[in-house]
């Protein structure tokens, strides 16, 4: 009876010795397949049947006995019989340390070509014979099995369920904590951005008209709006949002973020950018394109300790197909970032994009960094591709698909020039943070309102049973004791036909459905409160102010 012939995987980082090998076992019949690695030899062991492994020991980058270290952790490999070949470790210790690694055998070099074909033919016949019980251990037991098969799918698929089930809870967690963390650091940073804003569009109405006055606070306006977006940045960062993908013009995003990025590496590194003309749009999220710019720009700066240079570079490229591991062939915008740091050795290069993977101390670092940027590259049909040197530095490559040239029009720059009309009332503000009460009650006298202030939602309560001609209520939401939305809760009680407004410093907090509240969302200028008052006031009997009384300093 001819006998299918089994795999024997041969693995010498010496392509000489592996044909000599191959040359004396050939007449086996026997499938031989040839690795010049330990990890190219893992490799085969994962996709292939593998009975034997004849194994070289002294190898670079992993040696034969870490590698039969690793096969017997494996518990598919357990059984796999292992038999090491060295010209260089020939001691008895040798031996013993190899056996003790899980070798059936040990050949020293010079090989005699006829005692180890008798070997290797010893075990593959050995691996055939526990075979054939293996088959006829599942005839006698197939009965038992399709009874119980069905049970232990249900049982295997609910523990997968489980297991899932449990690590997103797990990761919902983490995310919720951070997502806490972030939300108060977002709400704070609001309202100190809500101080400066509100304190330079009152001084705006006030000072006398000089162009370069009027210049250097648009300049610091500007910079309020730039810290607004440094705190989106973080909470987008914090809640990981899907992807939402649409044309983004990459020239126009990273020249946005320049001064970020200078910000972030320190005045040691320079960064040079150089763009190609005429480059389509791509389509991706642009914030998840930001930090992911701004993980390999910051891993290039834990790379550079003593300064360097970061040069990113984009440019249009053809790919053919195969060329770049997992694009197909076509055109791709490719984002090219390279640093002139510490590089990495080849080791660290194969992982530098697994997940919780690092060589960063404890507290530097989580692993998250670059394995963020494979997957927002995957997701956009694109790819990432890293290469390095130790001494010279490392390149980041990323590959976007392109997207039809629909980008939309950068935002006007912030104005100072409030010319809407509102109408006049009484406005109780509730804000337990003394600065940001003053500054929106000097904002709201500038529009002709009159303003009574309450530190806590007690306070308020107490101002709204003594007075009766409020007319609006402005609240923060985020207070001791007592939430702006318990608040509101407790005054529709007292006044159910009372206006009343939720101002918070965290745009994404999550508030009651049923509450129907309106939000006004700190860093707030002048015209998001005409613009907001005029429209929950429109069905009030409220005399407005005429213009000269709205526009007057």
């Amino acid at each position: 009876m001819t006998k299918d012939p089994i795999n024997i995987l041969l693995v010498d980082d010496q392509p000489a010795k592996l044909l000599s090998y191959e040359a004396i076992l050939q007449s086996l019949g026997e499938n031989l397949i040839k690795a010049g690695s330990a990890r190219e030899a893992l490799e085969h062991l994962l996709k292939e049947d593998i009975a034997i492994v004849l194994c070289d020991v002294c190898m670079p980058e992993l040696d034969g006995f870490e590698l039969a270290r690793m096969i017997r952790n494996h518990p598919r490999f357990q059984h796999t019989a292992i038999i090491f070949v060295s010209a260089l470790a020939l001691t008895d210790p040798d031996r013993v340390k190899g056996y003790s690694y899980g070798a059936v055998d040990y050949v020293l070099v010079p090989v005699v070509p006829e005692l180890l074909r008798a070997k290797v033919r010893v075990f593959a016949d050995l691996f055939r014979k526990t075979r054939q019980l293996e088959l006829l251990n599942a005839e006698l037991e197939h009965r038992v099995e399709e009874r119980t098969a069905e049970l232990e799918r249900r049982v295997e698929e609910r523990t997968r369920e489980r297991e899932t089930a449990w690590a997103q809870v797990q990761q919902m967690q983490k995310l919720e904590s951070l997502g806490q963390l972030t939300g108060g650091i977002a709400h704070d940073f609001n309202n100190l951005l809500l101080v400066i804003s509100g304190n330079l569009e009152i001084l705006s109405r006030r000072l006398p008209h000089d162009v370069d006055i009027k210049s250097r606070l648009a300049s610091a306006v500007d910079a309020v709006d730039r810290g607004r977006t440094l705190t989106e940045r973080l909470l987008a960062f914090a809640k990981r949002p899907e992807l939402k993908r649409e044309a983004v013009d990459v020239p126009h995003l990273i020249t946005g973020m320049t001064d970020m990025l200078r910000r972030s590496l320190g005045p040691a590194i320079e960064i040079a950018v150089e763009f190609e003309g005429g480059l389509p749009p791509i389509r991706t999220d642009a914030s998840q394109l930001e930090l992911a710019l701004l993980n390999v720009a910051l891993n290039a700066r834990d790379a550079m300790p003593d300064g360097g240079r970061l040069q990113i570079a984009v440019r249009l490229e053809n790919v053919n197909a195969g060329s770049v591991r997992g694009l197909n062939g076509g055109e791709y915008v490719r984002i090219v970032v390279t640093d002139t740091g510490n590089g990495m050795d080849e080791a660290t290069l194969q992982r530098a994009s697994e997940p919780f993977f690092t060589t960063k101390e404890l507290g530097k670092g989580k692993g998250l960094g670059l394995s963020m940027v494979h997957g927002l590259a995957a997701q956009s049909q694109g790819a990432l591709v890293l290469a390095s040197q130790v001494g010279v530095g490392t390149r980041a490559e990323l590959y976007f698909s392109l997207a039809e040239p629909d980008i939309a029009e950068p935002p006007p720059p912030a104005s100072l020039n409030i010319a809407v009309p509102s109408r006049s009332c009484n406005v109780l503000l509730v804000d337990d943070d003394q600065m940001v009460a003053d500054t929106a009650a000097s904002m709201l006298q500038c529009l002709g309102h009159q303003v009574l202030v309450a530190p806590s939602g007690t306070e308020a309560l107490n101002i709204l049973q003594r007075e009766s001609r409020i007319d609006l209520v402005i609240t923060d939401h985020a207070m001791p004791h007592m939430t702006g939305s318990e608040l509101a809760n407790q005054i529709c009680g007292i006044r159910p036909n009372l206006p009343i407004i939720l101002a918070t410093g965290y745009a994404e907090l999550p508030l009651p459905e049923e509450s129907g509240l309106p939000r006004l969302c700190k860093p707030f200028c002048l015209e998001d409160l005409v613009s907001l008052m005029d429209k929950i006031l429109r069905r009030q009997n409220v005399k407005p102010p005429s213009s000269t009384e709205l526009l007057e300093p």
